[in-house]
């Protein structure tokens, strides 16, 4: 298997459209920035801690509520409980929601697939939004 470059991921060009996609997909799930790409990033290690998903939050603002506010949405869920003899700490993963999510948005990213958008926007940011939406949806080089 040939190892990706950094030219291939901008032949790609994935990254082109992450903005509108990210903020179109916190809108529609009710989610924060920081929430997404914290489970993009714990989609990546599949099974993980507390203290991993600790370690992943430094990069991000603070939030005290954001662990339990994605388990109580249902972002996250258990993989393992901990039973106190063998097992000293639950093991966690991303919901199957979240997975879904997640390749939702890499099939948009990689033109697979099209934004949809809403017909009625009440707010000068829900408009801005959606003509760059349409944008993303024209270019089919993406």
């Amino acid at each position: 298997m040939r190892k990706l470059t950094s030219k291939d991921l901008k032949e790609l060009n994935l990254l082109k459209h992450y903005r509108i996609i990210r903020k179109w997909m916190c809108r529609t799930c009710d989610i924060k920035d920081a929430d997404l790409e914290l489970l993009i990033y714990l989609d990546s290690i599949d099974f993980f801690t507390k203290k991993d998903f600790k370690i992943g939050t430094y990069s991000y603002s603070w939030d005290n509520r954001r662990w339990n506010r994605l388990l109580k949405e249902g972002w996250i869920v258990v993989w393992r409980k901990r039973n106190r003899t063998t097992q000293k700490y639950n093991i966690y993963k991303v919901s199957f929601k979240c997975k879904q999510l997640i390749s939702r948005m890499y099939r948009i990213m990689l033109g697979e697939e099209d934004i949809p958008t809403l017909s009625k926007v009440d707010k000068y940011s829900d408009k801005v939004l959606m003509s760059s939406i349409k944008n993303v949806n024209k270019d089919k080089t993406r």
